[in-house]
Parts: structure tokens; sequence; C-alpha cells
């Protein structure tokens, strides 16, 4: 059983890789955009950026589904921005990553276990994307913010980079190899 948050700025392409790629393994989809509430939406069209304060329930939300895809044990991808390492532990831990003041220490009973897989590549050709995009609420003009609060996934986060500028075959291709390598780990 594995999980796997396909994460990002905007425009990097996670809903596309990410729907391709269950759409390939037969896993569960989720879109993390879905989730948002009317107030966040609000505000990113207004190009305020959200602050941790808004994502947070934003983030307890999916966790909370991914935990409950765990429990029923459906191999599950998401498509999530997480863009901050706090937010990545919140989507593995829920609340509990918020209240704990050891953050690589994730209560146990409720940890779950996470591939995150980073599509990374250059501003200019993921505002070149934005400029093309139609009907999202997230506009061209909050990339800039975005490049600010990401924090790329580090060690020990279980994660793979991917970049961007590959073909949307070749990038599927390179996370299922990923996923298939490291699926033993993962159970």
């Amino acid at each position: 059983m594995v999980l796997v948050v396909v994460m990002g700025v905007s425009g990097s392409g996670k809903t596309t890789v990410g729907s391709r790629l269950a759409e390939k393994l037969g896993w569960k989809f989720y879109d993390a955009d879905d989730y948002h509430s009317l107030e966040n939406k609000k505000k990113m069209e207004k190009g305020i950026p959200l602050s941790d304060e808004d994502r947070i329930p934003w983030l307890c939300t999916l966790h909370d589904i991914l935990k409950r895809e765990d429990t029923c044990r459906q191999d599950t991808i998401l498509a999530c921005s997480a863009l901050k390492k706090m937010y990545r532990r919140v989507l593995i831990s829920g609340a509990s990553a918020i209240e704990s003041n050891q953050p690589e220490q994730p209560r146990e009973n409720s940890a779950l276990k996470i591939l995150f897989v980073h599509l990374d590549g250059p501003m200019d050709i993921i505002a070149g994307r934005l400029e093309k995009r139609r009907g999202h609420f997230m506009p061209l003009e909050l990339l800039k913010s975005q490049f600010d609060t990401l924090e790329p996934p580090s060690a020990p986060e279980n994660f793979i980079t991917v970049s961007l500028e590959k073909s949307l075959p070749e990038t599927v291709l390179v996370i299922e190899s990923a996923i298939l390598q490291g699926e033993a780990l993962l159970e």
C-alpha cells in the first residue's frame, strides 16, 4: 500500500502528473485544490498569498483523507503544493505535527508513510504554463510567493525530485519506477 503526494509550486504539473500516474496504476487520485475553502480560493483569486493559518485546516483535511485511504489499504496519489516542511509534516501526522515540539518524531499512531514527489523546475517555464492556464483560481502574480515559500524536501524526508522539464510520459515513468523500487520499503 502506497501513499504518494505529488508536490510543487502552482503550475508545476501536480494535477496532470498525479492524475495520469493514478490512471496508469489504477490508484485513487485526489487534487488538494478541490478541498480549499471558499475563503482561501477568494484570497488567491485576489492575488493574496495564503498564510499558515489559512493552510493548516486544509492540510489537516487532506491528512484525514490520506489516513482514511491508508486504513482501507488503498494506494492513493494526492496532488498538493506541500510547499513547506511543516505542511508535509501535517500531511504525515495531522494536527499532532503542529502540537509536537519534536517535528522529526511524529506520533506513531497517526503518522503516515508518504512518498513526496517534488516536481521541480525554473520559474520562467512554470510562469509560461500559468499564463496559458484558464479557469483556475491561482493567478500568475502569486507564483513568486510560492517560490519564496517553497522549502524543497530534504533528508530525512521520504522524497524524490523530478524535473518538470521532462515530458509527461517520462515524468510518470520516473515516478512509477521510484514507487516500484521503494514499495518494499514502504510496506
